[in-house]
């Protein structure tokens, strides 16, 4: 499964960051961000995670989450 989000995360550290809190809670997927992308994607690619988690735990780390489609 593959789930593109958009997000208001401008920085390459805050990226990182929330990729290291994300992988903490859904392990063994392949989680990024495209900066460079107007809608500042976060995708994440595996089986063992639930698209409302991921906005949720983005949320609670100040920033917006919303899924793209």
């Amino acid at each position: 499964m593959v789930e593109v989000f958009k997000t208001n995360v401008q920085k390459l550290k805050q990226a990182k960051e929330l990729v290291e809190v994300l992988h903490q809670y859904f392990p063994g997927n392949r989680i990024n961000f495209d900066l460079q992308d107007c809608d500042k994607v976060l995708r994440v690619e595996g089986n063992n995670f639930i698209p409302g988690q991921v906005m949720k735990l983005v949320n609670q780390n100040g920033f917006s989450c919303n899924m793209l489609e």
